[in-house]
């Protein structure tokens, strides 16, 4: 865990605020201490405080000052009486460690190690005793490696790295001189790219390069790269400086004023250029991931269609930018992900298959499987005894500490899945610091604070979701099915409920039906709040009807309890349920077709990592509501480009459903507001979430953390080692274990 490192930390400050209510705080940690050893997160901190101090008034004017900040910033406590020990999330990234005497209320700073013994202590007392436990502190290796020091900085790694380089290379010409050794590495397939052995030291290059960007001044621009490449190669150029002398002479005056004066946005441009990246593996270990007919099987949803539009758009940059480099070669890209020999109708037991809409890529099929799953299942690290038999946790989170630390450089959708939010831990975060007793304990494992942490947010496949006003594109052989699933008043297979008044706008929503996306608690929102049932209709569309086709119970469970809301709040005539469907160019009509009636999309998940369906919805130009629980937040600037809605806000959704009724009256009396949210959302998804920006940053990363690596040699080299000890002496056994 990153240490906070200012004067003014919690834990100095700690003494004081108990000493300010030092009769109530002997109170509420004899309180803690009274049930022995145990582990308390914020809400039994506060619940038990809440016993003890049973005035209301009492209770606010304690936690308006220090102490407030204190408690509420805990993310939880270990108690040993007659300790208790405080592990304290001031803002992401940083933590406070300290225990607290119950008896004198004294307060003494403590390492993670000794923090994660206290846990320990309570679900395996003699690892926490024992001298020889394994413990890994990946951070040992890091003393040098420069880091970013705000959490409002998090995520933004190229940027800090592209800095960093060219501190690094500014001064003497002989600070470049790894830059041109560098180049001078560039190769495909053992032929040069860039330079060759005669461009071998800084001055030589930068000689060079003035001689060729004199030529290429003096022939037609767009002279291909073929005219020109033996004179070139005669001055110590290979291939891949551009396409025609227009692109190549660009190219050299970015390397040429790197060289010269280098500044980070000169960098960034100059790697963005370089030939360095041919090949692409990703993997997607989770679910059932083929191209037909896997969508709505286990664990199976948007991350199949996020990475095959991701394929899409990186093959098509990468054929942009080798054309644009001047060579011929052919990009691959391979999806790895897994071989399931009970395919269920599917392809997932096809070892190798072509990605239709590609000519480079391939699906690869093998046996893997796993996603980050450590901050979905709460104290997943300290129970994984109690879990490992299903969910192999020993494996998974082992795995998952090497790869992050090999990684030169690491992408997250948004800035809350890698450092969370004010109140929660990032999913990276969460890898910071943890003890799997019995196995290991990780005093440090990743740290958010390394500049190989990236936010690069995918987009929606924009030639399916986009906007309802571009009439000549729309999907019409699609509208009386669409008709028919909205309006036919009679119950069938693939719809219940009927919409009694047609004319009114639609709020609408579509996700798997368990219990994190909310969508019985939207039906709910909606069926109490009278204002907003008078305004608008509810189109919902997930799941089954019936509750025994669901093979999962927590599904089979919401089906039961939106059938029972259904009747409950008599929804009949208001309300539509449309069973999940997936055929993606239909959807993406009906999206328009929402908009259409001047309706709104609602995303109301208690989390979203991400929200695909909110980007969706925005591309086609749908005024959105979204959870402030996760990506979308990021996503949708609040009553700009969106709005957003707390789902565990007070009055059961209130909050929520009062800003939809305030929407929809505003857009009754001022018709234009409707189109301003709107257009708001198309700019923010054209500005920030296409492929496009997604492909061109992801390329770009790659080309700048290269050149990183190399830079970062010794301290790369040493925490690989570190790795390879721990794969070979402890992770395969686990893995043979766990077969």
């Amino acid at each position: 865990m990153a240490s906070l490192k200012r004067s003014d930390s919690m834990a100095d400050n700690m003494p004081e605020a108990l000493r300010q209510s030092r009769y109530h705080m002997k109170k509420c940690f004899t309180k803690y201490v009274e049930k022995g050893r145990r582990v308390m997160k914020l809400q039994h901190l506060l619940d038990e405080m809440d016993t003890v101090i049973g005035d209301t008034a009492e209770r606010a004017t304690l936690f308006q000052g220090l102490l407030g900040d204190i408690w509420l910033s805990t993310q939880e406590a270990v108690v040993n009486p007659p300790y208790v020990a405080f592990a304290i999330r001031p803002s992401p990234g940083f933590w406070e460690l300290v225990k607290v005497n119950s008896q004198d209320l004294s307060v003494e700073p403590i390492t993670s190690t000794d923090y994660l013994k206290y846990k320990e202590l309570i679900y395996d007392h003699n690892w926490s005793k024992d001298e020889e436990a394994l413990e890994l502190d990946f951070g040992a290796f890091e003393p040098d490696t420069p880091h970013l020091t705000l959490s409002s900085s998090i995520g933004n790694g190229t940027n800090f790295v592209s800095k960093f380089i060219t501190s690094k290379l500014s001064g003497e010409p002989e600070k470049a001189q790894p830059l041109v050794d560098y180049l001078l590495s560039l190769n495909h397939h053992g032929d040069n790219l860039m330079i060759n052995e005669t461009l071998s030291t800084t001055s030589k290059l930068q000689m060079a390069l003035l001689v060729a960007q004199v030529y290429l001044s003096g022939i037609p621009p767009q002279t291909p790269y073929e005219k020109f490449d033996l004179s070139f190669k005669e001055w110590g150029f290979e291939k891949g400086w551009g396409d025609t002398a227009e692109r190549a002479r660009d190219t050299m005056r970015s390397l040429s004023e790197v060289l010269q004066a280098p500044d980070p946005t000169n960098m960034e441009r100059f790697f963005s250029r370089l030939p360095t990246v041919f090949n692409v593996v990703i993997f997607s270990p989770h679910g059932y991931f083929g191209q037909a007919d896997v969508l709505g099987l286990p664990d199976t949803g948007g991350q199949v269609v996020y990475i095959l539009d991701q394929v899409k758009a990186l093959e098509q940059e990468l054929l942009l930018r080798i054309s644009q480099q001047g060579l011929n070669f052919k990009p691959q890209i391979i999806v790895v992900t897994r071989l399931i020999p009970d395919a269920r109708g599917t392809k997932c037991n096809q070892e190798l298959e072509s990605i239709e809409g590609t000519k480079h890529s391939s699906i690869l099929r093998a046996t893997i499987a796993h996603a980050l799953e450590k901050t979905k299942y709460e104290d997943s690290d300290i129970k994984w005894k109690e879990l490992d038999p299903k969910y192999h946790f020993s494996c998974q989170f082992m795995a998952d500490m090497m790869a992050m630390n090999a990684a030169d450089f690491i992408i997250a959708s948004t800035y809350q899945e890698i450092a969370g939010s004010k109140d929660r831990a990032g999913q990276y975060e969460s890898h910071s610091a943890f003890t799997m007793p019995g196995l290991a304990r990780v005093v440090s494992g990743i740290n958010i604070f390394d500049p190989k942490f990236n936010i690069a947010s995918p987009g929606a496949d924009q030639s399916i979701y986009f906007p309802y006003t571009e009439k000549q594109r729309r999907f019409t052989q699609f509208t009386p099915a669409i008709e028919e699933l909205l309006f036919n008043p009679n119950d069938t297979r693939d719809h219940i409920g009927f919409l009694a008044d047609t004319k009114k706008p639609m709020i609408f929503t579509m996700a798997r039906l368990d219990t994190v996306k909310n969508i019985t608690g939207l039906t709910e929102w909606y069926g109490r709040d009278k204002r907003l049932r008078s305004l608008v209709n509810l189109v919902i569309v997930g799941g089954f009807f019936d509750p025994s086709e669901s093979k999962d119970r927590e599904e089979a469970s919401e089906i039961k309890k939106m059938h029972a809301l259904i009747e409950t709040y008599d929804l009949r005539g208001q309300m539509r349920w449309i069973c999940a469907q997936t055929d993606r160019k239909r959807n993406g009509e009906l999206y328009r077709c929402i908009a259409d009636s001047k309706g709104a999309f609602v995303q109301p998940a208690l989390y979203e990592a991400f929200g695909l369906t909110v980007i969706e919805a925005m591309n086609s130009g749908l005024p959105t509501f979204a959870t402030n629980q996760g990506g979308p937040a990021e996503i949708i600037v609040d009553g700009v480009s969106g709005f957003h809605i707390d789902p565990n806000g007070g009055g059961g959704g209130e909050d929520a459903t009062r800003k939809m009724a305030d929407f929809f009256e505003k857009c009754e009396l001022e018709p234009a507001h409707w189109r301003r949210i709107s257009d708001a959302g198309l700019a923010r998804i054209e500005g920030c979430y296409t492929w496009r920006i997604y492909a061109d940053k992801t390329l770009n990363m790659g080309s700048v953390y290269t050149f990183w690596r190399v830079l970062n040699k010794r301290q790369k080299l040493a925490k690989q080692r570190y790795i390879q000890l721990l794969y070979n002496l402890h992770f395969r056994n686990l893995v043979m274990t766990d077969d």
